[in-house]
């Protein structure tokens, strides 16, 4: 007689905000950043100075996500011009830095 597995939602949601998915999901967070880093363009003069570039960060918490509860983590650049870098203006041009720091990080 073979065992039968039933799927109890609670443990599933344990299992997604245990401090192993917590670990696992900042540790892809800092991979992500440090591509992003090694990625960030910086720009040698002015008060600015390779801001961008040091600005960048990782955080982790047990609870978030919008639909449902589980462990997350986040890379973000603090520096306020970073959106700019992003996605570009009508006069400098996307780096679209943070999408291919997740496009080759993150495994």
């Amino acid at each position: 007689m073979a065992a039968r597995f039933k799927l109890k939602r609670k443990g599933v949601g344990d299992l997604l905000r245990s401090p192993g998915v917590q670990a696992e999901m900042l540790r892809r967070a800092n991979v992500i950043k440090d591509v992003a880093v090694a990625l960030s363009p910086v720009y040698e003069k002015g008060p600015h100075a390779g801001h961008y570039k040091s600005s960048w960060e990782t955080d982790s918490v047990r609870r978030g996500g919008r639909r449902h509860d589980r462990a997350v983590a986040v890379v973000r650049n603090t520096a306020y011009y970073a959106r700019w870098v992003e996605y570009g203006t009508e006069r400098v041009p996307a780096h679209h830095v943070l999408l291919r720091a997740a496009q080759a990080g993150g495994r």
